[in-house]
């Protein structure tokens, strides 16, 4: 015996409204996975970046101010003047991070900073010393910055720094 298809009348090879749905709704998905993952992407090398670049600042000043001859009298803002073509600004600040207890403070400063991409970033030091030893004294520098990249105030980025200590003899 011979197996017969049955044929209806009018019914044409193709998708169901339903299996269309289902093609959609998985693309759908793939399409939003992907904005997203390049979305957490471009955040993750954002904050990188910002952090880097606190990183490199808080090292110029440590630096900077182990290499003065009298660190009791040194004056960031005077890096910036010393190269023209500088891509920052330091300028003295009412604000800045908390220094750590028991430290003399030499002072705030707000650091304006030009990124690759033309726009200015804002970050905010606190230079403070300390003697620890007779003949040897503790420089702390502290670089606090706004997450977003913006130019916010001090006081939303108490948990946004990265801390240096070098030590020099006096």
């Amino acid at each position: 015996m011979e197996a017969k298809t049955i044929k209806r009348p009018g019914f044409t090879a193709g998708l169901t409204l339903i299996e269309v749905m289902a093609a959609v709704a998985i693309l759908a998905i793939a399409a939003l996975g992907t904005s997203a993952f390049r979305y957490h992407a471009a955040l993750g090398a954002r904050t990188a970046d910002l952090q880097t670049t606190a990183a490199r600042t808080a090292l110029l000043l440590c630096e900077s101010w182990r290499g003065a001859s009298d660190p009791n009298t040194f004056d960031p803002t005077q890096l910036a003047t010393s190269d023209p073509n500088s891509a920052f600004d330091i300028d003295n600040s009412e604000h800045g991070p908390y220094p750590p207890d028991g430290v003399t403070l030499l002072g705030h400063y707000r650091i304006k900073i030009e990124g690759d991409d033309g726009d200015e970033i804002s970050y905010w030091a606190t230079l403070a010393w300390k003697d620890v030893y007779p003949g040897l004294r503790a420089l702390n520098v502290i670089v606090a910055w706004d997450p977003r990249g913006s130019g916010s105030d001090i006081y939303e980025l108490t948990n946004k720094s990265f801390k240096l200590t070098t030590y020099v003899a006096n």
